[in-house]
C-alpha cells in the first residue's frame, strides 16, 4: 500500500471519530484546546492500537488464506464503508452530555476504532509496515477528532452526516483498488 492509500486510508477511518467528536463539540459549554486534545488522544490512539491487534490476528491466519485475501479486504472495508454510509443516512440522533469521563470516552474510542482492527487485519495480507501505518492512523485521527470537538463546538450537527458518508465513500473505494489492484485490472 503506498503512502497516499494510507493517508487516505486514514482519513476514512477518522470520520467515525470526527462524528463523534462533532458530538462531543456540540455539547460542551466551551471547547478548549485541552478538550480538544483529550479527545483527539483517546480517538487517535485507539486508532492506532487497533489495527495493531488486528494485524497480529491477522498474521495468525495469512498461510491459510493469502489466496483470497484481497477479497477479505474488499468485502471487509466495503461493509464498513457501506455501514457508515448508513449511518451517515439514518435520521436517528444521538444524544451527548459533552462529557470526557473515562467510561465514556473508553466505550466511544472502541466502538469508532473497530472498523480499524477489521482494517488490521487486511493490512497482515499487504505489504504494510503495520508501525508507520497505525502510526499515521493514530495522529491524523488525533487531529481530525481534535478539529471535530472545535468545529462541533462552533458549527454543530450540520457536518456529522457529511463526515461519515464521506468516510463510507473513502473506504468502499479503497476496498474496490485493493480488489482491482490484485485482479490486475488497475
Amino acid at each position: 500500500m503506498d503512502i497516499m492509500s494510507l493517508f487516505i486510508l486514514a482519513a476514512g477511518l477518522a470520520m467515525d471519530a470526527f462524528a463523534v467528536s462533532i458530538c462531543k463539540g456540540l455539547a460542551m459549554k466551551k471547547a478548549t484546546v485541552g478538550k480538544a486534545a483529550v479527545a483527539g488522544l483517546w480517538f487517535g490512539g485507539f486508532q492506532a492500537l487497533m489495527p495493531v491487534l488486528g494485524f497480529l490476528l491477522g498474521t495468525q491466519f495469512r498461510r491459510q488464506i493469502t489466496a483470497v485475501d484481497h477479497w477479505i479486504a474488499f468485502v471487509l472495508l466495503t461493509a464498513i464503508g457501506a455501514n457508515m454510509i448508513k449511518e451517515a443516512c439514518s435520521d436517528e440522533e444521538e444524544i451527548d452530555d459533552g462529557s470526557l469521563n473515562f467510561k465514556e470516552m473508553f466505550m466511544l474510542a472502541v466502538a469508532t476504532s473497530i472498523d480499524a482492527l477489521a482494517v488490521g487485519i487486511t493490512f497482515a495480507f499487504l505489504k504494510v509496515n503495520i508501525i508507520t501505518a497505525a502510526s499515521i492512523i493514530g495522529i491524523i485521527t488525533f487531529v481530525i477528532a481534535a478539529a471535530g470537538v472545535k468545529i462541533g463546538n462552533i458549527f454543530g450537527t450540520r457536518y456529522k452526516s457529511g463526515a461519515e458518508l464521506a468516510g463510507g465513500v473513502i473506504l468502499i473505494l479503497l476496498g474496490a483498488r485493493i480488489l482491482l489492484e490484485h485482479l490486475g485490472i488497475l
